[in-house]
């Protein structure tokens, strides 16, 4: 007991290896002993009892003893703290070891961001989570990743919102219809999986970046690969949705974004990486790190090199003008410069009429000579060298032809960041491929702001991306008819890109969105409602997946006290299904050593007891009465999946 004690207390001195309240990290050490760390080894050896037990004296070399070092902190009576003793005499463990110890294991997921502390619902909530993640061994993934049964369908239309009737469906019995979907996300996936395997020609994702400040905040020092293996799960099923001409597209900072190439590669094959486009989304820069980072990547990869991508519409614009408002008046222009004097060059001063609503996509608004529904500025052209010059044409002749569509096909407008107007002459549209660079404000962070703000008031919601954005990859990676699948829904963008594309398409395109945190309801739902009332046009239908465990989990999560927790394992023995390693007696015997254990040991241990192949309900169990499934949830989920009644 004493090499026990020592080993503990030599450890402990480095910082790293020690929890919040104190406690050694077990895992942490062993996963630096399995990879020889120097630090470790080096604290072991400033230590003689420890140097002479862990470590072999070859010919005057000191070889460290790893497997014996390690065999010693995986045995029981060094794993004694209260509530890991408590864990054994429960039976969370298979063959006398933690499932984190076996070789047989799988490390899967299953939450969208890991079980979230108490009352959190929004991923701005920056609280750390209480619980661990589960890894499940392969043998324990039974009925996890099974389609399920959906529950709360509505239909919400111009009209308003409707009851659930049927799905609406093409020649080829696909489901044309708008969906969001709430639900984890993974488990999403292998439910949309029965309906639109190979049927997806573009995804777009835009995943938690795990920056340590994002919604992917995980506990432990596993959580750079945690991340990659939540990650991989999702591409693995997402990439069967795909139709084998079809794209995916992954917006990511940095900070991951070498390791999620090589995940890509391994999932698509690194033959069909497409290409990394640079999204200057700060212009400014974050000028408090060493190198002001002001980009983000999209990254893009194809199923199959047979897929092709669409050029891309863009207005040739030159001959910039400066704008008088944006920190000039005409006096100062005199007398920096005499000869451009009003009097002198009448073709040089007039003004321009700005109707800011007119904006297009790529933020240039029309301009007309005479006043109409907009706003007043003066400009002053420039020529080739940028010096002050004057117009082509007279502004007599302007004004007579102003009605000639004049602010559609020659001259526009687009607002500078400072508030002022810079004026184009602006030539033909042409087509041509999307350049691997995108770096004007319409894409940029503070736009996707801008536009969830006018929609809702106050939406908290951190860092939407821009609508312009979407619309640009929804434009060159699929045609209209197509499904577009985002399972980070988040706030709804892509939603909307798609909605407003299809104002002006033959065919509309479809969106299928994803999401599992409360806001869907209050941020994406209302969002995409309001660009459907704008619009007066769209429509989409709402699905859950029906809750069983995930009902419990929920409970757990929101229970302020011991007496709060202990009511909710009443209710699970009746009605949960438990983790089929749980031996119900001896957690009823060791009641009381379960009552010791600090709320978020016994929030955490409860959430551990539940099956995780029940946290929704499986569609093999429809019929089952244990379930209870409604009539109006089975008629949603029968249609959906084609299912006899």
């Amino acid at each position: 007991m004493k090499l026990y004690e020592t080993l503990e207390k030599q450890l402990k001195k480095e910082p790293n290896y020690v929890t919040d309240n104190g406690e050694l990290k077990k895992w942490v050490v062993i996963n630096k002993a399995q990879n020889y760390d120097v630090e470790l080894i080096g604290l072991l050896l400033d230590d003689n009892e420890l140097k002479a037990k862990f470590f072999l004296d070859i010919k005057d070399v000191l070889v460290f003893n790893q497997s014996l070092f390690v065999q010693f902190l995986e045995q029981k009576n060094y794993l004694n703290d209260s509530y890991t003793s408590y864990k054994n005499k429960v039976g969370l463990n298979i063959d006398g070891k933690y499932l984190k110890q076996r070789n047989e294991v799988a490390l899967v997921w299953p939450f969208k961001d890991c079980v979230l502390e108490g009352g959190q619902s929004r991923e701005e909530d920056k609280r750390e989570e209480i619980f661990f993640n589960e890894t499940l061994a392969q043998d324990e993934i039974t009925q996890l990743l099974e389609p399920k049964v959906f529950t709360n369908a509505k239909r919400f239309t111009t009209k308003g919102d409707k009851a659930f009737d049927k799905f609406k469906r093409d020649e080829d019995n696909f489901i044309t219809d708008n969906l969001i979907v709430k639900g984890n996300n993974l488990l999403d996936l292998y439910s949309l999986k029965a309906q639109f395997e190979n049927k997806i020609k573009l995804i777009y994702i835009d995943p938690p970046y795990n920056t340590g400040g994002d919604s992917f905040r995980y506990n432990d020092s596993f959580n750079h690969s945690t991340w990659l293996t939540f990650i991989k799960n999702r591409m693995e099923i997402a990439k069967s949705l795909l139709r084998p001409d079809g794209f995916v597209f992954i917006s990511i900072d940095d900070n991951e974004h070498p390791y999620l190439r090589l995940v890509c590669d391994e999932i698509f094959g690194r033959q069909n990486f497409v290409s990394d486009i640079i999204i200057q989304s700060n212009k400014g820069g974050r000028d408090y790190l060493k190198i002001a980072k002001s980009h983000e990547y999209l990254i893009c990869y194809q199923k199959s090199p047979d897929s092709e991508m669409n050029e891309i519409e863009k207005t040739d614009v030159t001959h910039q003008y400066r704008d008088l408002k944006g920190g000039f008046n005409l006096r100062e222009l005199r007398n920096r410069n005499p000869k451009f004097h009003k009097g002198n060059r009448p073709n040089l001063f007039y003004p321009f009429y700005v109707n800011e609503k007119s904006k297009d996509e790529n933020g240039f608004c029309a301009v007309s000579l005479v006043p109409k529904k907009g706003f007043e500025i003066e400009a002053v052209p420039l020529n080739s060298t940028g010096k002050e010059s004057c117009w082509r044409w007279g502004k007599p002749k302007s004004e007579s032809n102003s009605n000639e569509d004049l602010d559609k096909t020659e001259v526009v407008a687009k607002q500078k960041g400072d508030g002022g107007w810079n004026v184009y002459e602006k030539h033909r549209k042409t087509t041509g491929k999307v350049k691997s660079i995108w770096d004007d404000s319409a894409v940029r962070t503070e736009a996707g702001t801008k536009e969830l703000r006018k929609l809702l008031v106050n939406p908290a919601f951190p860092f939407p991306k821009p609508v312009e954005l979407i619309k640009r990859v929804v434009m060159i990676a699929s045609d209209e008819g197509d499904t577009i699948l985002d399972f980070f829904g988040g706030s709804g963008t892509t939603a909307q890109a798609v909605l407003e594309i299809n104002q002006e398409a033959e065919e509309p395109r479809n969106f299928i969105i994803c999401e599992q945190l409360d806001y869907v309801e209050t941020i994406t739902i209302e969002r995409i409602k309001k660009v459907i009332e704008q619009n007066k046009n769209g429509e989409f239908v709402y699905l859950e997946l029906k809750k069983y465990n995930q009902n419990f989990i929920d409970e757990i999560e929101s229970a302020k006290d011991t007496k709060a927790v202990l009511k909710i394992w009443e209710a699970m023995k009746a009605k949960s299904f438990l983790n089929y390693n749980v031996d119900l007696q001896k957690q009823e015997q060791h009641i009381d050593e379960f009552k010791a254990l600090t709320l978020a040991q016994q929030k955490q241990h409860l959430v551990a007891l539940l099956d995780k192949n029940q946290l929704y309900v499986n569609l093999s169990s429809l019929n089952d009465k244990d379930f209870a499934v409604s009539a109006e949830e089975k008629k949603v989920t029968q249609d959906f999946y084609q299912l006899k009644k």
